[in-house]
């Protein structure tokens, strides 16, 4: 297999659903708490091997905005760790050359953790690595609907016809602008559904579901996702035929 062959079979960009953390900590009867500070260390994991991988972006789904409905004490918990775990990992990340960027609503967080979240972007801004992005009360609903608002402000103040709108001009306003197409999805802990997460940008992907626990995902895990990802016949709309006229016909 040559080079350019086997990098078609590394995803450019993987989104995660980072499912199970409390589950894993029930069944260690542990409180949940324990269960998302597990679930750290496996997101710290997986951030290493996708830069090894020579993944070019990676999201991860850090925070819903549907997750404010669970247990006070668990969400004051979730603050915590967030506020910790960025001012413990801020460096590290500059130095590994990872570029970090937070999308969703984080005005709803407290005044810390948007403080933190601020420095972290500010502190590796200039990295050209490895594009982590990290959702944090964040819905894929909110990203379009807020997309939505923009564009018609653009059009009610002249600046844009209704005929320039396309889907290139929406996925320009998405928070997930100027990165490429998101090639595969994974959602750990045994759901399969995407729960409100990149609706927009997802239409074409991949979509991986395990049951493995996010604390119990590792390397190993994210490797049989990719490998399973080489296996998928990326059609587009077309039909296999064309698609293998096609790799004839530029080979």
């Amino acid at each position: 297999m040559s080079e350019s062959d086997h990098s078609s079979l590394i995803p450019k960009h993987v989104a995660v659903v980072m499912d199970g953390n409390g589950r894993w900590a029930k069944k260690r009867f542990l409180p949940r708490s324990a269960g998302h500070r597990a679930g750290v260390s496996a997101t710290r994991a997986i951030v290493e091997n996708c830069d090894q991988q020579g993944i070019e972006a990676l999201t991860v789904f850090a925070f819903s905005s549907e997750n404010w409905s669970r247990p006070k004490k668990e969400v004051d918990a979730l603050m915590s760790i967030f506020i910790s775990t960025l001012k413990g990992e801020m460096l590290k990340l500059k130095k590994q050359n990872v570029r970090v960027k937070f999308i969703g609503d984080r005005t709803a967080f407290p005044d810390e953790l948007q403080s933190v979240i601020n420095e972290t972007e500010k502190q590796t801004a200039d990295n050209t690595g490895l594009a982590l992005t990290i959702a944090a009360n964040y819905g894929g609903r909110w990203d379009i609907k807020d997309a939505c608002k923009r564009i018609a402000q653009q059009v009610s103040s002249g600046d844009l016809s209704v005929d320039d709108i396309d889907e290139s001009l929406i996925s320009g306003e998405l928070s997930l602008a100027g990165l490429p197409e998101i090639d595969l999805f994974i959602r750990t802990g045994g759901e399969s559904r995407i729960s409100n997460f990149l609706l927009w940008q997802i239409a074409y992907t991949e979509l991986f579901f395990t049951d493995t626990l996010w604390p119990d995902f590792n390397n190993k895990s994210l490797e049989a996702a990719i490998e399973w990802y080489g296996t998928r016949q990326r059609r587009f709309g077309k039909t296999p035929a064309q698609i293998n006229n096609n790799k004839t016909v530029t080979k």
